[in-house]
């Protein structure tokens, strides 16, 4: 994804488009929950317009004007009639307070159910981001900024959500106006499509400030995608930044990007504020031409002139509620349809279903003439090597050698662009790559642990993991001494990125992730390049202990790890070199 993204969707179509194949999208999705709220809000709409309709009956059987009732009138009186209610003022006026009533509780019931969808429609969006995104290529992955994946997650999935909510909005007013038009349409057909007409005009009119809002919707949801990309990255380099008293550099670089944010909210808000401001006096303005023209020009009795400008209003701010509604939704579909882009871009990227064959690994591992490159730049040309089964290989190499890069295309992450990786003379591209990486336990330089117990970090969730295994898995990994140590043993909490925990426990509760479902190949990728030299010793010591129990393949800058070695392979430009072949260059590398 790039930073015009948004601009393929959402902003190339006029303002509202958009919103509309979102709200469709929506429906389609959830047929049965949208169909059942607005089910609830017609059904309720209807008991409103019976009560209303009923209320006028009460007023003409309390007053007794004699004239002939109204159609909402008489279709009040039927319907008291069909319950074998004798009309009278005060059963119609009980009538009209339990319709009322009843439409409360239907509106709340539909409410509900919106507020619930709401929910589901945000966690759903989050959920096929994060599984479309994890199962994509690995290329794909590395090249997706954080900061982005992390705002379409939390900020874009939110908004597109809310747009289900003013979507059910905007619905339920639109059907209240429909409602109270068809009663006043039934009184005085005339004065109510002159009143609708006029009012349908100044809305119209005020759609402007609609499409502002728009406009300023898209921006905020370009501008927060960038934002928090970069925010995420310099964040992330902070400590530096601050211990060289350079941190305004940090604000240099989003200062920009935060202006351009603020000046779209401020678009937003006066947009809303204004929609608001303007609808009120334009409608009371309506209402007292109204009253001018019903009584002035069409000499129409003042308790008709009183119930006609009372649907009318209520017709016109319900379509202005709906108005506002829209204003939100217009506002939502540019995170909706941002949000859609990032998801069917991960999913073309789909990492593919490879192999059929179930992997073993008694043999080992050998790397026969590989040649990979990222784009046009060649990393590793026509290289060979072997990962004897039950041994220590060790990895060592400057900065940038490629040695990481050797490691992926063994666990099958990257493919070689010729050349051939095989998993005791199988080729890996044989081999089903889902069961042969869960056969490999990975230890990264940095074990990211998470706010929770020492049982939740080893088995991060896995259910058909018990405490025996969690038990078996730290004590391979000299770890169970300390967590039983903790207050509350493997329940304990480790705090922010398991700070309770010292570096070399912090490792070694890694080592002890890595081992829990029992893999075949171990990967250490650099794995004690952040300890102190105690804490290195302990770690190495660990992984001595665990010779012979499976494949272990190492990538390293020092020497510890490299001493521990059963063989060792040196990476500089390009170029693997096995044990004897150039050791002395290796020994200065790694130095």
């Amino acid at each position: 994804m790039n930073d015009v993204d948004t601009r393929s969707v959402a902003a190339t179509q006029p303002i509202g488009a958009g919103a509309w194949r979102m709200l469709v999208a929506f429906v389609r999705a959830y047929p049965g929950r949208s169909a059942l709220a607005l089910a609830a809000l017609l059904v309720a709409g209807l008991l409103d317009g019976l009560g209303l309709s009923t209320l006028l009956s009460m007023l003409s059987l309390a007053t007794g004007d004699g004239e002939s009732p109204s159609l909402p009138e008489e279709l009040a009186l039927e319907f008291a009639g069909a319950l074998g209610i004798t009309p009278t003022a005060g059963t119609m006026l009980l009538l009209a307070i339990a319709l009322i009533g009843t439409k409360a509780i239907l509106v709340l019931l539909a409410n509900r159910q919106v507020g619930y969808t709401v929910a589901h429609v945000a966690t759903d969006l989050r959920l096929a981001l994060l599984r479309a995104v994890m199962a994509s290529r690995w290329r794909y992955y590395l090249a997706q900024p954080v900061g982005r994946l992390s705002n379409a997650v939390a900020t874009e999935a939110q908004r597109a959500s809310e747009g289900f909510r003013h979507g059910a909005v905007m619905g339920a007013q639109l059907l209240n106006a429909m409602i109270y038009a068809v009663v006043a349409l039934a009184i005085s057909w005339q004065a109510s499509l002159a009143a609708l007409v006029a009012g349908g005009v100044l809305l119209a009119g005020l759609n402007v400030l609609v499409r502002m809002a728009g406009r300023a919707g898209r921006s905020q949801t370009g501008l927060l995608k960038s934002l928090l990309g970069v925010m995420t990255d310099q964040l992330g380099a902070v400590k530096p930044l601050k211990a060289m008293g350079r941190e305004e550099h940090v604000d240099a670089l989003l200062a920009r990007q935060i202006r351009g944010l603020n000046i779209a909210l401020r678009r937003q808000v006066f947009s809303k504020e204004a929609l608001t401001a303007l609808q009120e006096p334009l409608l009371a303005i309506l209402v007292g031409v109204g009253f001018f023209v019903f009584v002035v020009s069409l000499d129409m009795p003042l308790a008709a002139v009183v119930v006609m400008l009372f649907l009318l209003a209520r017709v016109v701010n319900f379509l202005a509620k709906a108005q506002r509604a829209w204003q939100h939704i217009v506002v939502a579909e540019s995170a909706y349809w941002s949000l859609r882009e990032t998801i069917h871009a991960a999913e073309a990227e789909r990492e593919p279903a490879r192999g059929h064959r179930a992997p073993t690994l008694d043999e080992g591992i050998e790397l026969r003439d590989v040649t990979f490159g990222h784009g046009a730049q060649p990393l590793l040309v026509e290289q060979s090597m072997r990962i004897p089964a039950g041994a220590l290989t060790v990895i060592v190499g400057p900065s940038g050698a490629g040695k990481t890069t050797l490691v992926d295309l063994v666990a099958g992450l990257l493919r070689p662009d010729r050349g051939e990786v095989l998993v005791d003379g199988v080729p890996l591209a044989d081999i089903d790559h889902r069961q042969w990486r869960h056969m490999i336990g990975y230890v990264p330089q940095d074990p990211l642990l998470v706010n929770d117990t020492v049982l939740h970090n080893v088995t991060l969730g896995q259910s058909e993991l018990g405490e025996d295994d969690v038990r078996e898995a730290l004590e391979l990994a000299n770890a169970w001494d300390f967590a039983s140590a903790l207050p509350d043993g493997v329940h304990t909490l480790l705090g922010e990125r398991g700070g309770r925990l010292s570096g070399g426990q912090r490792q070694r509760l890694a080592l002890a992730r890595a081992l829990v479902h029992r893999p075949r190949l171990l990967v250490l990728d650099e794995v004690t390049s952040s300890l102190d030299a105690a804490a290195e010793a302990a770690v190495i010591d660990t992984i001595v202990a665990l010779k012979g129990r499976l494949t272990m393949l190492g990538v390293t800058h020092g020497n510890a790890l490299r001493a521990a070695a059963d063989h060792v392979y040196r990476m500089h430009e390009g170029v693997v070199s096995a044990n004897g072949a150039d050791n002395e260059r290796a020994d200065d590398d790694a130095r």
